[in-house]
């Protein structure tokens, strides 16, 4: 079980949204590839990236700062965020990305993503952002027909290594994951699924910690981590042991 800390980048500076709003973005760092060393320094295994402007825009806009985190850490990093295309995807597993995340392209063009797992196994994973029950894209500006469920069965036996489910209705407001869709989502497809959206307390840690849970990769916190609300020693510790303290 993994504790992912998320790193969320517009205008090169690490923020956190509130219900996925550009408008409602909190900046906690303004150096990204220091805030990525402090994370790494902590004891965490792996880290998120999101090119926030990069998601509006469908194309990388926070690259040098992406760059900048990657020289800065040893641990693997992964990256979405207007990610559109296979020559986009064979760039940044290039410069050191251990995985790529393609969400709106796995909408609008699933044989791109089906074709890239192809090419570059095991450095695919699908973000399925969802509101309502329905998957949003574009950078969750729009919100299509299909549900979570219906995508993630789409990349069954792709090769594809993960999907990172969140919660679009929760992210940022620290409401707790909603584990019911995000277990009913595991279970649903044999592809690991992260939980995304809403972490909120050492609560949803002792939640993943519990066995029911041990059948996700893992999952993904942000704001609750800058704010204080977990201790990242205690998380990491508490989900490699298994088992609720």
């Amino acid at each position: 079980m993994i504790l992912f800390p998320a790193i969320d980048l517009k205008d090169g500076q690490c923020v956190r949204l509130k219900l996925g709003d550009m408008a409602q973005a909190t900046v906690f760092n303004d150096d990204p590839a220091a805030q990525a060393k402090s994370f790494e320094d902590q004891g965490f295994e792996y880290l998120h990236v999101v090119d926030l402007n990069g998601a509006f825009a469908g194309e990388s806009v926070n690259g040098a700062a992406v760059e900048a985190i990657l020289q800065a850490v040893s641990f693997p990093v992964q990256l979405g965020g207007g990610i559109r295309s296979i020559a986009h995807i064979e760039q940044w597993l290039g410069r050191g990305l251990a995985r790529v995340i393609l969400g709106t392209i796995a909408v609008r063009d699933p044989a791109l993503v089906k074709e890239a797992a192809r090419l570059f196994p095991g450095q695919i994973a699908v973000g399925i952002d969802a509101r309502g029950g329905k998957v949003a894209v574009e950078g969750w500006a729009e919100t299509s027909e299909l549900s979570s469920i219906e995508l993630a069965q789409r990349f069954e036996g792709a090769g594809v290594s993960a999907i990172i489910y969140t919660d679009i209705d929760r992210d940022g407001v620290l409401a707790g994951i909603n584990w019911p869709s995000t277990l009913e989502l595991a279970k649903a497809v044999s592809i690991p699924v992260i939980a995304s959206g809403g972490l909120a307390s050492m609560d949803d840690i002792r939640t993943m910690a519990k066995p029911e849970y041990a059948l996700l990769e893992g999952a993904i916190s942000g704001r609750a981590l800058y704010d204080g609300r977990i201790d990242s020693r205690e998380a990491i510790a508490l989900l490699k042991a298994g088992t609720p303290l």
